[in-house]
């Protein structure tokens, strides 16, 4: 019996009846359009003073809805009517407005049939709870059967008037299940006229593909950033703790370096951080660094203990934005590579080259004692500089050569950009 009772006047089928509720206030404008052409066809000036005219006026009213419904944005309106009204899981609706013919067509239908059901329903709620009150009490009431108030003579039979009550409450429960009917009916349709089409779950995957794409490159560039000013902080502090009361000098140049490390990267961070956050608000954050911060980014890592000797044949002017960035990032990575599996002394030549095609950048250092094929690791970073030179459109290779470890990275100028 409770089940019964909740499938009628739970709170999913209210929150139905209120989505049918909502129909019949969307058909309403649709509904005197329809009486202002049905007044003069059928020679009435009160079309809402007879049930079979406002029936017509609510039938004539129902084809101009569907017209209407071809608008871009009545699908997600109504999607997102039912999502929150009629329990409905959230991934079986699409999102958007429709994009083929098919897709219009069921949006057409289901507007249709929701403004339909919803005006009999609302004209049902309007009319019969106060006549099946006034049924309930009847008895009650002698003055109320005395003023007769519009009532069949048979309720002036001492039976009926004794039923009455009875007769409200059904009359209250007929209603319920009408519009519990008509509510777990549009809950069940709702699927198949508003779910997602073909050309829906494509736009939804590719959707994914770009959103998976920017983490991606926002994880490499983390990876990047906060691993090279790791390692280098790292051997920075190691190599101020060994001559911490021989060489004061160093130690001072050695803090400074972490300080002016640590501040960029905090930069870079945060950068970083917002747009993961999907900031758009106007604060400051540091740009990306492009090959115009080489200068920095060596100074730092040589204060770090890495023997670097640089020869750069290329104007970072000339250079465009993208493959300048991504190609500072694979310097960056580099030069952590080294210092991380190389340690404090170790010496990396690095060469960059620009050319009418392209960059070419190449880096040299010895291959540790204890990896004399292949560098210990996850290899992360390796995996990082390939994903930047194919996404560019070049060509990365990284391996032992001779007993050292050599990176050649080369980066079109133009291609995927």
């Amino acid at each position: 019996m409770r089940a019964r009772v909740a499938a009628l006047f739970g709170r999913r089928a209210r929150r139905r009846w209120i989505h049918l509720i909502l129909g019949g206030a969307l058909a309403m404008p649709y509904v005197f359009v329809g009486s202002v052409i049905v007044g003069p066809l059928l020679g009435e000036t009160n079309v809402f003073g007879s049930i079979t005219s406002q029936l017509t006026a609510f039938a004539v009213g129902l084809p101009l809805a569907a017209v209407t419904a071809l608008f871009p944005l009545t699908r997600p309106m109504s999607v997102a009517a039912v999502r929150a009204l009629c329990a409905v899981p959230a991934d079986s609706l699409a999102d958007g407005p429709a994009r083929t013919r098919a897709a219009r067509g069921r949006t057409v239908a289901w507007f249709t049939l929701h403004l339909g059901f919803g005006g009999v329903i609302s004209g049902m709620s309007l009319a019969l709870p106060p006549f099946a009150v006034m049924l309930i009490v009847l008895p009650l009431l002698s003055g109320l059967r005395d003023t007769r108030v519009g009532l069949p003579e048979v309720f002036d039979e001492p039976w009926m008037l004794a039923l009455s009550p009875v007769i409200g409450i059904a009359l209250l429960v007929a209603l319920g299940a009408c519009a519990a009917t008509a509510g777990g009916l549009l809950a069940r349709w709702a699927p198949v006229l508003l779910g997602p089409t073909p050309a829906d779950r494509l736009a939804v995957a590719e959707q994914r593909a770009a959103e998976l794409a920017v983490r991606n490159r926002l994880a490499r560039e983390l990876h990047d950033s906060v691993g090279h000013a790791l390692s280098a902080v790292t051997l920075q502090a190691s190599a101020a703790r060994r001559v911490l009361d021989k060489d004061p000098e160093f130690v001072r140049e050695a803090l400074a370096a972490i300080e002016d490390t640590t501040r960029r990267t905090v930069g870079e961070l945060d950068a970083v951080l917002g747009v993961l956050r999907e900031a758009d608000d106007a604060r400051s954050t540091e740009p990306a660094p492009t090959l115009r911060d080489l200068d920095g980014l060596l100074r730092r890592t040589r204060a770090g203990g890495l023997r670097v000797t640089a020869a750069v044949d290329a104007d970072p002017g000339a250079v465009p934005p993208l493959v300048s960035r991504e190609a500072y990032r694979i310097v960056q990575e580099a030069l952590s590579n080294a210092l991380r599996h190389g340690g404090d002394g170790t010496s990396v030549a690095l060469r960059i080259a620009l050319d009418d095609t392209g960059l070419t950048v190449t880096a040299e250092n010895p291959l540790p004692p204890h990896s004399p094929g292949s560098r210990p690791g996850g290899g992360h970073g390796l995996r990082g500089i390939a994903d930047r030179a194919r996404l560019l459109g070049g060509t990365a290779r990284a391996g032992p050569e001779q007993g050292r470890w050599r990176l050649d990275v080369r980066l079109p100028l133009k291609g995927k950009q």
